[in-house]
Order: C-alpha cells, then sequence, then structure tokens
C-alpha cells in the first residue's frame, strides 16, 4: 500500500501495516528550544561536573596516567609505568564496584569486559616494567 500525502485521511484504515509512525516525541536535549520542551532558550538545568562517581574515578586515572607518563619521559621509567599500571588497577576496581548508572566514562563496554582488560594491561606493565633488564650507561668516549 503506497501512501499518498494529498490523498485525506480514511478513519476506517487506521490499521495500516505501513501506517505513519504516530505521535513525535521530541528529540533529547530539545527541552531548551522554544516551543518543543516549554523553555526559552538557553533555560537549562544546573549540571555537574562530572555527572557520575564513575567520572570522577576516570578523571583521577587520566590525572595519574599523564602523571605518570611524565614521571617515565622525565626521571625513573620503571616507576612511572609502575604508576600507570596502579592506574588502570584502581580504573578496574571502580569499574568492578560501581553500578553502571554510576560508571560514567570508566564504562566502555560490558562490566566483565572492562575489568579483565583493564586488569590485564595494568598486570602486563607492571611485569614488564619489572622484567625489563637494567642496561649500562654509556661508557667512556
Amino acid at each position: 500500500m503506497i501512501h499518498d500525502p494529498d490523498a485525506p485521511a480514511d478513519p476506517e484504515d487506521s490499521h495500516d501495516p505501513e501506517g505513519s509512525p504516530g505521535p513525535v516525541a521530541p528529540l533529547p536535549g530539545a527541552e531548551g528550544v522554544e516551543g518543543v520542551g516549554g523553555d526559552a532558550v538557553g533555560e537549562q538545568d544546573e549540571r555537574r561536573y562530572p555527572s557520575t562517581i564513575g567520572g570522577a574515578c576516570y578523571l583521577v586515572v587520566l590525572a595519574v596516567g599523564a602523571a605518570a607518563v611524565v614521571i617515565a619521559a622525565l626521571g625513573d621509567w620503571r616507576l612511572g609505568v609502575r604508576l600507570l599500571a596502579g592506574a588502570l588497577g584502581g580504573a578496574a576496581a571502580a569499574r568492578l564496584v560501581l553500578p553502571q548508572r554510576d560508571a560514567g566514562m570508566l564504562a566502555v563496554r560490558h562490566r566483565f569486559l572492562d575489568v579483565v582488560l583493564l586488569v590485564a594491561v595494568g598486570v602486563a606493565l607492571w611485569v614488564l616494567a619489572g622484567d625489563v633488564p637494567e642496561q649500562p650507561g654509556p661508557g667512556p668516549g
């Protein structure tokens, strides 16, 4: 059945399997537009950033990771890599205990997969930082 937009509506044809989608809900985030959500443009609820506990944990892990990279680049690389491994372990622990609605940016995939990947990379970095042998320094000229 082909729908002709110019044809008059038939009240007996209300069971149209290909019919119109019915009333359309406003798009998420459209509440601030005049006429859609009733509020004037620019009137929005106060938002807090980060809006979840997991978001705050994510920012802490990000800050510790950045500090670890700086330490590894400028000083003791083993300490920097182990600090990064510890940050990933902390992210795994936070992802494991936080509920889905509070996980924020820590939730990328399913909880089990997120935790396994974070722990695996953290353990791999920790082990590699301990297993790489010391390199001899530059010899005399």
